[in-house]
């Protein structure tokens, strides 16, 4: 028999060059901190030294290495069968959690993983010091928004007004974090808070089921309460100050995500929008024209995405 030719050498891994980290700015708290360590206060408001999100590149160089051996055409063929297989699963196991479907297998553990992320993922990872939001304002717009005040992890007593506390009530408080933002301009403030719940996933899509067929998420006795830092941007961004919002119920996770917005002057508003009606073409009432259901909807979208990729991905760090 002919001797079997040598294994192909195979190429030593490659390591991704490591993306420089952020400015430190004083308004952003050390990455390592985690919710259930204190924060530094915070200090002065965003201007011309505002960091800026940055994604990694390709390492500068990198050069696709090829084998040293002729692999044989059928061999080759098999391969890349199995490869197309394992990335077709894999893709459908990803794309299950993106769109609300917890799957057959692992679905539980996701739940779950996402329920214990309020004390095991750093204050940086969930509500990032800066959010870009690419076509995230009226017409499509580019947005960019700054953390300007992050709130202790906490319980839900006085975070919510009466009747939306009663509405939540089904699901439970386990944790509840918040974070304020300002847009480019200092404009607008706008509230992201995360609601980690006591409820398995039946509550979850029960209350998701109710908030829809009864349009909650519409009614403004149900508005979310803005956090408002003392000493900050947001000082005045208080209950009569809040102009759109939004809140998200999700069901493959047990998380209520909410945004609330106003003007950064403190100014009241007399006819607050929820941000799909203030979004809609042709609306003109004050919250519409101003762009605060985008700023309310923009945030909660981006914010809610980052839990969803923390918990597939739990050991990537955002660039």
């Amino acid at each position: 028999m002919p001797a079997t030719p040598p294994a192909p050498t195979q190429p030593p891994s490659h390591q991704a060059a490591s993306a420089p980290g952020p400015r430190t700015t004083p308004l952003s708290p050390d990455p390592a901190l985690s919710w259930s360590a204190s924060l530094p206060p915070q200090a002065g408001t965003p201007g011309n030294g505002r960091p800026v999100v940055s994604f990694g590149e390709p390492e500068v160089g990198y050069r696709e290495r090829s084998w040293q051996l002729r692999i044989p055409p059928r061999i080759a063929a098999v391969a890349g069968a199995v490869v197309l297989g394992l990335g077709l699963i894999g893709g459908a196991v990803t794309g299950s959690w993106l769109i609300g479907d917890s799957g057959e297998d692992g679905g539980g553990d996701r739940f779950a993983q996402a329920g214990e992320l309020w004390h095991s993922v750093p204050v940086n990872q969930l509500f990032p010091p800066t959010v870009d939001g690419q076509g995230a304002g009226p017409g499509g717009a580019d947005r960019t928004w700054t953390r300007i005040a992050v709130a202790p992890d906490s319980g839900c007593t006085g975070a919510f007004d009466p009747l939306l506390r009663k509405a939540l009530a089904p699901v439970g408080c386990e944790r509840l974090l918040r974070a304020t933002y300002t847009d480019a301009t200092q404009s607008y403030v706008t509230t992201v808070g995360l609601l980690f719940t006591d409820a398995d996933a039946t509550a979850m899509r029960e209350l998701d089921q109710r908030f829809t067929k009864e349009g909650l998420d519409k009614r403004t006795d149900l508005m979310p309460l803005p956090y408002a830092a003392k000493n900050s941007l947001a000082a005045d961004f208080g209950a009569r100050q809040r102009g759109s919002w939004t809140i998200s119920v999700l069901t493959d996770a047990p998380v209520v995500a909410y945004a609330v917005s106003g003007w950064a002057d403190g100014r009241a508003v007399d006819t607050p929008e929820p941000a799909a009606k203030a979004m809609e073409p042709g609306d003109t009432s004050p919250a519409a024209q101003a762009g605060l259901g985008n700023e309310a909807k923009g945030l909660a979208d981006r914010v809610e995405r980052a839990l969803r990729k923390t918990v597939i991905s739990p050991s990537e760090q955002p660039s």
